[in-house]
């Protein structure tokens, strides 16, 4: 047992894997000779991306979402990245995105994450390939304190697509739940907001600032020692706006597994790969979880709820 398991509160939820457990979950994962053989509805292929793209069929995802390293020193499951600077990172980005580019099917949606020091490099690589529509802000809320820089506490998601004649966008399935703080009446009733048992509310369209989003701690159960890991609830939001029931995803650095979980939660197809066994791993526990247990925190009811509203949630 490592020192960080043993340190672990006793209420702590994070994902841990046994000894006991990693045969059967090995089973779960693919391998870069059996993604040869063919892509499989539901896959989690262990390798190195850059092995796997010729393997890949071109224009066979309705969705991507790319979580990249980041311009930013640090170590992955022992891997270490190492910052550079911008004219090589664009080179880097360059060296795999045009062929992630060729999976997306002409109708297709991308979606990219990064920071304030990558996303600009982000942007001028992705406008080489695809037409971007959009920026999304999201905030994350926890953030390192720095004494001589305001702390980080955004990140970005830039939303792209191939063609802006014809790509797939359900906004009514993102809506927000809001609590209304000044209710407006008209002729005495509610206007544009609900009144319920639990509290008035009005249900919004989605902007491209998202203030709604926690990054997963130690007290959720879809938090894992993945040092970026993305919310559940911020990839549902990708992949309820940008695919439909049935739809195939691709995660070309799909870490520990949120994008397949929450792909498998909403009924969608997927291929993740990661190079990192133990990430494999903690996406195959995640991905037994999720064949019983289809909740996303922050979302019930078909709409997203804002952040730190769980009593309401429970009240409804």
């Amino acid at each position: 047992m490592s020192a960080k398991e043993k340190n672990r509160a006793p209420r702590n939820r994070t994902l841990r894997v046994s000894e006991e457990e990693i045969p059967s979950l090995e089973a779960m994962i693919s391998s870069i000779d059996e993604l040869k053989k063919g892509v499989k509805e539901r896959m989690i292929v262990n390798a190195d991306l850059f092995q796997c793209l010729d393997l890949i069929p071109d224009e066979s995802f309705d969705l991507i979402i790319i979580d990249p390293p980041y311009n930013l020193s640090k170590t992955f499951s022992g891997l270490r990245f190492s910052a550079m600077d911008s004219v090589a990172y664009e080179t880097y980005l360059r060296s795999w995105f045009g062929k992630v580019c060729d999976k997306l099917s002409p109708s297709g949606s991308l979606y990219m994450c990064g920071d304030w020091q990558c996303s600009s490099s982000m942007q001028r690589v992705i406008e080489e390939r695809l037409i971007v529509l959009n920026r999304i802000t999201w905030q994350r809320e926890k953030g390192r304190g720095a004494a001589h820089n305001w702390k980080n506490g955004m990140e970005d998601i830039w939303f792209a697509v191939k063609n802006v004649k014809d790509y797939y966008f359900d906004v009514n399935s993102v809506k927000v739940k809001r609590k209304v703080r000044a209710p407006y009446r008209e002729g005495g009733s509610p206007k544009d907001w609900e009144q319920t048992s639990s509290g008035n509310f009005r249900i919004t369209y989605p902007s491209n600032f998202w203030d709604d989003i926690s990054i997963p701690f130690w007290s959720m159960p879809e938090n894992t020692d993945h040092p970026t890991q993305k919310p559940e609830k911020l990839y549902a939001k990708l992949i309820l706006a940008s695919s439909k029931q049935g739809d195939r995803i691709f995660d070309p650095f799909m870490g520990s597994g949120t994008s397949a979980v929450v792909a498998e939660k909403l009924g969608r197809r997927f291929l993740g790969v990661e190079i990192s066994k133990e990430y494999c791993l903690w996406a195959a526990k995640r991905l037994n979880t999720a064949l019983s247990d289809k909740t996303i925190q922050g979302y019930v009811d078909g709409v997203f709820w804002e952040r730190n509203s769980l009593l309401e949630q429970k009240k409804r």
